[in-house]
This record gives structure tokens, sequence and C-alpha cells, in this order.
């Protein structure tokens, strides 16, 4: 078995030209997610948000950039909104609470960045 074989098929194509918001569909109601990239110092994770859904407060151990790829949403960092569209990015710290909510139907492309 070839590297490519033993890729996982949920994983973004290896040295390919891809478009990303065409790698994740929306779902009516739902929030779909896909990894492209999941590896010791991090995860590359694609989302599609319908309007209205989100993901309620939590923390996370690591850095985390939220870049919104279309629609719009709202993130927010301790407490802090930051209304983000289509082109823009956050930075989410680790160990703060953050939370979204798609204010439109938003597709994101969350990048994990694991440090010790």
């Amino acid at each position: 078995m070839n590297s490519q074989q033993a890729q996982s098929k949920r994983e973004m194509p290896i040295a390919e030209v891809v478009r990303l918001t065409d790698l994740v569909n929306y779902q009516e109601g739902a929030v779909v997610s896909r990894t492209l990239a999941s590896r010791p110092t991090g995860t590359v994770t694609l989302f599609a948000f319908d309007e209205g859904q989100g993901l309620s407060e939590h923390t996370a151990p690591f850095d985390a950039l939220a870049h919104v790829l279309e629609g719009e949403t709202e993130i927010v960092v301790a407490g802090k909104p930051l209304p983000t569209k289509a082109g823009e990015a956050v930075l989410m710290p680790a160990h703060q609470p953050h939370s979204l909510k798609a204010l439109t139907r938003f597709k994101m492309l969350l990048t994990m960045i694991r440090s010790a």
C-alpha cells in the first residue's frame, strides 16, 4: 500500500489543487465537519454550519485559528463578541472560553496548533 492509499479518505488530496468550499456541504439544521489533515502537531478541519447552528462555549488546550471561507458567524472569545465574515479570521487562544453561532450559513477552516 502506498502513502496515498494509506491516507484517510476524509483527508484532503495530497499534491492536488482543491477548492476548500467544495470539500464539505451544508446540511439543513446541522453542522458538518471534515478533517483535512491530522498530525501530531495539529489538525486542519473544514466545517459547514447551517444558519442558526453553532458550537456552545468550551475551551481547548491549544490555540485555534478560525478562518471564515463563506457566510457570516459571530465568534465569542472570553465574552468578547467578534462578528466575522468571509475572508476574515480569529485566533482563539488556548484555555480561553469560546463559542460561535452561524448568522448565515457559513463555512470555516479551523486550524488547531498543538504546542508543548
